[in-house]
């Protein structure tokens, strides 16, 4: 695999296992993570491993200055830029009215500000290329809306909404825009939250799905893909039918989280915030 790609939010879970899986199949990875750190622990081992290569930057998806400063330095290290990952992401779990403003904020700024910023910056250059692919690390939450989970359920529907735009607008210029749709992933971001009748998913298995996708660019991927199914059929049930299929397919998380595993990961992730 011939290409240039970058990946966002890549020191850990799903952005670390895309970026083994985009090197063992010979890709050259940029890896971008706020912990930079860790970004470039993440490319040393993937590129140790080959047959492909590797290196970590610094990079705050919330920061135009930092967004534009990575894919500098991804140019200069490994050429012009052939596909973008955009996989950062950050959740609060917990009843609407209990989620900090700052908290909101946060949100928004990483999980949808940051895909249009990296869209911004990265995807003038494909077109004038006439090629190039942007691949977004989505949710199931983009299409179904858990209790529990308000914010972060309208940031992944805007980014559905967001890139489908993008895709029309980008039709007949050589770029392409896939989004991915996984359920509940065994990583940090959904530690102490329930996956209902799905079997929790491993970050190996969306990285799979990453990779297949820029193998073979397609609009909408579903981690698994039989819950594209099951929405499709949701969509077309009358209402209280369809209120009980999604009573049955989806965790209400308020009931279902554990508080303490969510409180942790909200002080270490999106800070010791307070409302406004």
């Amino acid at each position: 695999m011939e290409l240039h790609v970058a990946v966002t939010g890549a020191g850990a879970g799903i952005g670390a296992a895309t970026v083994g899986a985009l090197v063992a199949a010979g890709a050259r990875v940029s890896a971008g993570d706020l912990v930079g750190d860790a970004a470039r622990s993440v490319a040393g081992a993937a590129a140790r491993r080959g047959p492909g290569d590797a290196a970590g930057f610094d990079l705050d998806v919330t920061g135009t200055a930092s967004y534009r400063a990575f894919l500098a330095a991804a140019r200069e290290r490994f050429g012009p830029l052939d596909v973008l990952v955009g996989n950062a992401g950050v959740m609060w779990v917990g009843p609407f009215a209990a989620e900090p403003e700052e908290v909101t904020r946060r949100q928004l700024d990483v999980n949808v500000h940051g895909v249009i910023r990296g869209a911004r910056l990265a995807v003038p250059d494909m077109v004038a290329r006439g090629r190039g692919h942007l691949v977004t690390i989505a949710s199931a939450a983009s299409r179904v809306a858990p209790a529990g989970e308000a914010t972060y359920a309208a940031t992944k529907h805007a980014v559905l909404g967001y890139c489908t735009a993008l895709r029309a607008e980008l039709r007949g210029t050589g770029v392409r825009v896939s989004v991915v749709l996984p359920t509940v992933v065994e990583t940090e971001l959904a530690a102490g939250t329930a996956h209902g009748r799905v079997r929790r998913l491993r970050p190996d298995d969306v990285a799979a799905a990453v990779l297949a996708t820029v193998r073979r660019p397609r609009p909408e991927v579903w981690v698994p893909r039989r819950v594209a199914a099951l929405v499709r059929l949701r969509d077309v049930l009358p209402g209280r039918l369809r209120e009980a299929m999604v009573r049955a397919m989806v965790p209400d998380q308020v009931a279902a989280t554990d508080p303490a595993v969510r409180a942790e990961y909200h002080r270490r992730v999106l800070g010791n915030v307070k409302d406004d």
